[in-house]
This record gives structure tokens, C-alpha cells and sequence, in this order.
């Protein structure tokens, strides 16, 4: 938990309308008298609500009798009137109470419409609400995008599933994810417009334009409101409780214009944007800020990101975060130890991909709008029984998907794509699967950025054969299960070479973390010493293998895991922390689909991309 340093010396009130954590020390101010003829009116004394009150016991070195008074007030204030002295003569105090504030958001991220787990998590967040409830607490339902893309639900319904179990749900707010617009080139954005239209929540964005389109840009009005329609677009929402106000607004990656399809919607700079609904939300009164981002934990610097976010602008006090699909088992804050001088803490929450987890924050605020304390974890929701109702609802749907499962892609095995485990293995050895799904890794790079020269999968990805004979749908997301997306990274040659050690550095034993490649060609000595293995590296030049250069930069395609350093895979991290990867936002999957279908006879074999030269 983390606590601010305490206003009046308080941290959180013992709770009667709030979920307070901690207790709270009292307020003292100094009693100065009022004389007013024969009654004396002593300084307003100040305490926050719901914390025990103590007035002063004398006056004038004479003793005070107060009458009773409600020790815990529930109104903002009250005048207590007492005698003192022995000709009990009259005195008076005004309380001031100074309210806090307690509210929890829930939220998701990155659910790419898997939605079989989605009655488990509406239990989830039914159990959740009821808990708030009964503790006087408002909680609300948040999604910070990517909803579209990502599962057979989707290419089948276009968010109209999802869209239905949200309703069910009933969230409150959601944000843009980057993969809401991929249908752009192909319909315009009108399975977009169906999703918007249909919500029976509002949508929000600070830095997404969509006034040149012709099928959203009726929707969406630049306004803060507190009155939000369902399925409509503002810059930001107020919520309001008992007096208690608390401002939304919603932020997008700029890199949707180039790795989307966003066509004629536009993206305005996030440190900007988000400075500007801060302030209009300050003008409107609201010291409780949360921005509701899909722009990514620790994402390309260079561009846009959640920890940048809260080093940039003041006031914001929550960051809901989405896009980089991490696992913030507890909210990261950045306050004035990361940055000096930063007056207010923030507090950035994410929850993981896939709807695998529903984040939960309960936040408590000063009557100065200052996070004062919060927790925050995430919960599985795959532990939780399935909500009848939610079943219900999802059952029409996963029974067609079902049946597309076993529809076929439009290609044909020649032989079987076998993805051996044990002494060869497809996590130490190169096989005919691996260079298929790079090949096709390759040509998807490549439409996306033409310098794309390698492509790289790492064997723990890979976790099916493929029969010979017509390719189903069900196969390959059996092969390729993980929803990975594909990524470049510009990476130099001693890099690489780097990357090549650590795939062979365990070799013959397995390793997740062996790389399957296409583009290139690489010979290895596995009785040499670790870290030294690898004698030979050539490169694909317009059908020509060139010897890798160490100082040379390449355009390399690999699976959003890796590009992370996933599997051990060091080097890709290091180009990832510095804003040298860029995640296409493209189904894995989906790329094998659409890569096989284009191949039609699938004739794949070992051609001796990776050879162990031991003798």
C-alpha cells in the first residue's frame, strides 16, 4: 500500500461512507475567542468525517460543559453549544468536517475477444460490486481498449459479441485500444460505428479525432460532461457521489496510425492532450483525476507511454492502462522519488491480456482531491464459477465458433508439420513448421515495413504438428495458441549474433528460447563453449546470403513475447526498453492462416537454415 504523506497529520478516516484502510489522526486548531456579548464563539475546529471528535475542555482556565453532540457527524458541519464558569455562561463551536472520498475501479485491458472466460469474470465483478456496496462504497467498471481483434469471436461477429457481454456487465467507461481500427480500409470503421452505437456506456478519448469520418465523427463532442449518453464519444466523463467528483478521460497510442488502420481518424500528441483535459477538468471543479490510457506500461518512449504520462502531467492521480498487455500484480507509483518536485503521487494499474484477470483498485482520496492511500491486485478469474446469465448470453456464440474451428483455411498440407519434443526437438532443432511460421512472419513484416530482412519464433511458442491434409482454422490456433502479436525490432548485427548464442547456448537440451528462422541461415558448434558457439551467420539479400555485419542495423520480425526478452531473450529487450520495437498489432495466428491460404499446396521441409556443425 501506499500512503502520501498525511494532510493534518491523517492518512485515511475509519470508514462511515468511505472503504478507509488506515485510521486517521484528528485536525487541532488553535481555539481563538469571539466574545459577542454574553456568549463566547470559539475558532472553528476541523476533523475529517468519520473521525472521533475531541473539543476543548477549558476556557479561560474554566471549565467547559458541552452538550451532547453527535460524535460521528455525517453533515459537512454542526455547532455545539456548551457553559462555562460558574455563572455557566454560554460558548459555542462551529465543527468543520472535511470529507474523504473512497471509490474502486475495475478494469480490463487487451481482451482481443476471448471470451470464453467471460461468464467466470462477470461472477467476478458481480461479487466485487456487492462488496463495494455494503461498505457505502461507489465502484466503477473500466476498459481500457483493444476489445477488437485477436479470436475467432471476433472475425466472426466483429465485437458484437463482446459488445453484448459488456452490456451485461454493465461498464462504464471504456477507451480506444489501437486494434479498434483495424477495419478501417475494409469497412470504414462501420463495425466500429455498430460497437459505439450499441454500447449502452459512453466512450472517451482526448487525443483521438474523429470528425473527418463520416460514419463516427457525428458521435464524438469534444466536451467534458457529466451528463454522458451511452454510445457516444467525449473527451472526459465526471462521476459524482454524495458532492464528491471524480474526472475520466480517455488517451490512444499515436502509433495507431501505422500499425492500425485508422484511415481518416487522427491521433494528437498525449502529453498535450492529456494536459488539456486535466485542466479542463479542473475548471469544472474535479481534484480526483483518473486517465484511462491505452498507450502502454513501458512502450515505445519515443512515442508514447504510461510512465511518461505521469512524470508529464500534474493532476493526474490514476492511470488505467492498456497496450502493452502487462501484469501489474500491484500498481506502480511514480511520486516525488521519481520525480523531485512532483507535488501529487500517480498510480498506474494494468491487467495483464485476454480477460485472464479483472484488476480491482480501491482508492481513498483527501478533501483536496490528494491520493492519500489504495490497493490494488489483480484476480483470476478462471477460479471463479461461470455467472448463469453471462453463459447464457455468450452460449449462441461459442457454438458457431465451435463450428468455425473446424472450417478450413483454403490450404493443403503435403506432409505432416511435426513438432518433435526429446532428443530433436522443435526447441533445439530446426524443423519444417518453424520455417513456415517465419516465412510467413517474414512477408507479413514486410507489407508493414519493407526493410524487414529476418524473422524470428522462438521453439516455446510452437505447441502442435500439423496433419497432412486440409488445414483447419482449429489447427492452427492449436499450433499457434498464445494470441501473440508480430513486432519489429531494429536490431545490429552483434546483436543479433547475440540472440543466435543464447538460442543455441543450452544446445542439445531444450530451450523455449531456440529460434526459428527465416531470412537468414546460421551454423552452430554445440561442443564449443556458451556464448561462443555460433561460426556462421549469412543474411538474405534479394535472394543472395551475405555475411552478417556487426555494425550493420536490421529490420527483424519476431513475436511480441520475444521482442520483450521473453524466453531469455535478452538482446530484444534491450532494443524494447530503448524504442527500437514496434508491435504491428497482428494475430500470430492469423498470419499463418492468411499465409498458408496464400501458398495453397503446402510443401515445407528442412533446408538447413540452422546446422549444428559438431562432429
Amino acid at each position: 500500500m501506499y500512503k502520501s504523506k498525511p494532510l493534518y497529520a491523517a492518512a485515511v478516516a475509519v470508514a462511515v461512507a468511505t472503504s478507509a484502510i488506515v485510521p486517521v489522526a484528528q485536525t487541532t486548531v488553535a481555539a481563538s475567542d469571539k466574545k459577542h456579548e454574553d456568549k463566547v464563539e470559539l475558532e472553528s475546529l476541523v476533523f475529517v468525517k468519520g473521525n472521533p471528535i475531541t473539543l476543548p475542555s477549558t476556557y479561560n482556565g474554566e471549565t467547559i460543559t458541552w452538550k451532547k453532540y453527535n460524535p460521528h457527524i455525517l453533515n459537512r458541519y454542526q455547532k455545539v453549544k456548551g457553559t462555562y464558569g460558574k455563572k455557566n455562561s454560554q460558548i459555542e463551536i462551529e465543527i468543520l468536517i472535511q470529507e474523504q472520498f473512497s471509490i474502486g475501479l475495475l478494469h480490463t485491458n487487451d481482451t482481443h475477444a476471448n471470451l470464453d472466460k467471460t461468464p467466470k469474470r462477470a461472477t467476478v465483478i458481480n461479487d466485487l460490486r456487492a462488496s463495494y456496496a455494503a461498505k457505502g462504497v461507489p465502484s466503477l467498471l473500466l476498459d481500457a481498449g483493444d476489445v477488437f481483434s485477436g479470436s475467432l469471436y471476433f472475425n466472426k461477429f466483429q465485437g458484437q459479441a463482446d459488445l453484448a457481454l459488456m452490456n451485461y456487465m454493465k461498464y462504464d467507461l471504456m477507451t480506444f485500444g489501437n486494434h479498434e481500427f483495424d477495419l478501417g480500409d475494409a469497412d470504414n470503421h462501420l463495425a466500429l460505428k455498430n460497437f459505439v452505437t450499441g454500447a449502452q456506456f459512453p466512450f472517451i478519448t482526448a487525443n483521438v479525432d474523429f470528425s473527418k469520418n463520416e460514419l463516427l465523427g457525428d458521435l464524438q463532442s469534444d466536451a467534458i460532461t457529466p451528463k454522458p449518453q451511452p454510445g457516444k464519444i467525449y473527451q472526459g466523463v465526471i462521476k459524482e457521489y454524495d458532492g464528491q467528483k471524480i474526472g475520466f478521460f480517455g488517451l490512444t497510442t499515436e502509433e495507431t496510425a501505422e500499425i492500425s488502420s485508422p484511415g481518416t481518424v487522427a491521433f494528437a500528441n498525449y502529453i498535450a492532450s492529456a494536459k488539456e483535459a486535466v485542466k479542463k477538468l479542473e475548471k469544472r471543479g474535479v481534484n480526483k483525476i483518473v486517465a484511462l490510457t491505452h498507450i502502454g506500461f513501458d512502450d515505445n518512449a519515443a512515442v508514447d507511454n504510461d510512465q511518461l504520462l505521469a512524470r508529464n502531467v500534474e493532476g493526474i492521480d490514476v492511470i488505467v492502462g492498456g497496450h502493452s498487455h502487462t501484469k501489474l500484480e500491484t500498481p506502480v507509483v511514480v511520486d516525488d522519488t521519481v520525480v523531485p518536485g512532483k507535488t501529487e503521487p500517480t498510480i498506474i494499474a494494468q491487467a495483464y491480456q485476454y480477460g485472464d484477470f479483472l484488476g480491482n483498485l480501491n482508492l481513498t482520496f483527501d478533501y483536496k482531491g490528494k491520493l492519500t492511500a489504495y490497493t490494488g491486485s489483480l484476480i483470476d478469474v478462471s477460479k471463479s464459477a461461470e455467472d448463469a446469465k453471462a453463459a447464457e448470453i455468450l452460449k449462441p456464440y461459442a457454438e458457431q465458433i465451435t463450428a468455425l474451428k473446424n472450417e478450413e483455411v483454403g490450404a493443403n498440407i503435403v506432409n505432416e508439420l511435426v513438432n518433435p519434443r526429446g532428443t530433436v526437438s522443435v526447441r533445439n532443432s530446426e524443423t519444417a513448421l518453424g520455417n513456415l511460421i517465419t516465412d510467413g512472419m517474414l512477408q507479413k513484416a514486410k507489407e508493414y515495413n519493407k526493410d524487414t530482412v529476418i524473422a524470428m519464433q522462438n521453439g516455446g511458442g510452437i505447441r502442435a504438428a500439423i496433419n497432412a491434409g486440409p488445414l483447419t482454422v482449429g489447427e492452427v490456433l492449436t499450433t499457434l495458441p498464445f494470441g501473440n502479436t508480430l513486432a519489429t525490432a531494429k536490431m545490429t548485427g552483434k546483436e543479433i549474433k547475440d540472440l543466435l548464442e543464447i538460442s543455441v547456448g543450452v544446445a542439445p537440451i531444450e530451450n523455449g528460447g531456440f529460434l526459428h528462422v527465416s531470412g537468414m541461415k546460421f551454423e552452430y558448434n554445440s561442443k564449443l563453449t556458451k556464448g561462443s558457439r555460433v561460426t556462421k551467420v549469412e543474411v538474405n539479400n534479394n535472394g543472395t546470403f551475405q555475411a552478417l555485419d556487426p555494425s550493420k542495423t536490421y529490420v527483424v520480425a519476431t513475436n511480441a513475447f520475444t521482442a520483450k526478452g521473453g524466453d531469455g531473450l535478452t538482446p530484444f529487450e534491450v532494443a524494447y526498453k530503448d524504442g527500437r520495437v514496434t508491435d504491428l498489432g497482428l494475430s500470430d495466428w492469423e498470419n499463418l492462416r492468411d499465409f498458408t491460404k496464400s501458398l495453397g499446396e503446402v510443401n515445407y521441409k528442412i533446408e538447413g537454415r540452422i546446422i549444428d556443425t559438431k562432429q
